[in-house]
């Protein structure tokens, strides 16, 4: 129980004094603090640059999950229907971009991209994302195909409904919660990600960069503002998202 305490404190703790800290009145970050204050918040919500951070981070994070979904699905389904050579391996290889540190993956497809002459921006910030997010859609989608029940599909194929008719109005249904929690877990992390935006981000900023670039100039009490309603926004899609989850 101790152990499970002391863990628990090392992993939240942090994230704790980070959100006191972003209600003092003091430039300072000194504890106790001397007065609760949301002067902090009022600065954030006055930075116009920061906005468009948040703006370019909403952009992509909007951007990466279609696309995942896009190319996750179908995928799912060729790994759950269809037979061929090497696809256990596949089945475990899906999972590489989520093993391999980020910034390998970053670095990997800015080389890739510098071949072809792309200029970043964040359509090639989405391109990286979407690569780092993919594992999630498929491994989500194809759990669930597993344990479908496939005799509802030929129920509804023996009852005169064509293929497309019977994905759209039998399959996809029983796959919705699925899709949408492993979408909301996508937006969560791509909203985040710091490691592979680095390196594929042109000259304009998301969030997460944009905090960087403010943390190079120092310890900014504005970014505990910011890191508190982000960690809120955070922790609610991704409950939302593990509930959803959760129900299948």
């Amino acid at each position: 129980m101790v152990t499970a305490v002391a863990a628990f404190a090392f992993l939240y703790l942090p994230i704790a004094v980070l959100v006191v800290f972003s209600f003092s009145d003091s430039p300072l970050l000194v504890f106790p603090i001397d007065s609760v204050s949301l002067a902090w918040y009022r600065a954030l919500f006055a930075d116009s640059d920061l906005w468009r951070s948040v703006g370019n981070s909403l952009i992509v994070a909007g951007t990466v999950v279609p696309l995942t979904l896009i190319l996750g699905v179908p995928l799912a389904f060729g790994l759950d229907r269809v037979n061929f050579p090497g696809k256990h391996l596949l089945e475990h290889g899906i999972l590489l971009p989520l093993v391999v540190p980020g910034i390998v993956t970053g670095l990997a497809l800015l080389l890739l991209l510098s071949r072809f002459d792309t200029r970043l921006s964040l359509f090639t910030v989405a391109i990286g994302h979407s690569v780092w997010c993919l594992p999630i859609v498929v491994t989500q989608v194809y759990a669930r195909l597993r344990r479908f029940d496939r005799s509802i599909e030929e129920a509804s194929l023996d009852l005169g409904a064509g293929p497309a008719t019977t994905f759209w109005r039998v399959t996809l249904p029983n796959l919705k919660s699925a899709l949408l929690g492993s979408a909301l877990l996508v937006f969560v992390l791509s909203f985040d990600e710091i490691p592979v935006t680095f390196f594929l981000t042109g000259s304009e900023n998301t969030l997460p960069m944009h905090i960087w670039s403010m943390l190079r100039e120092g310890v900014n009490p504005v970014i505990n503002a910011i890191a508190t309603l982000t960690i809120a926004l955070s922790i609610l899609v991704a409950f939302l998202g593990l509930r959803l989850l959760s129900r299948d």
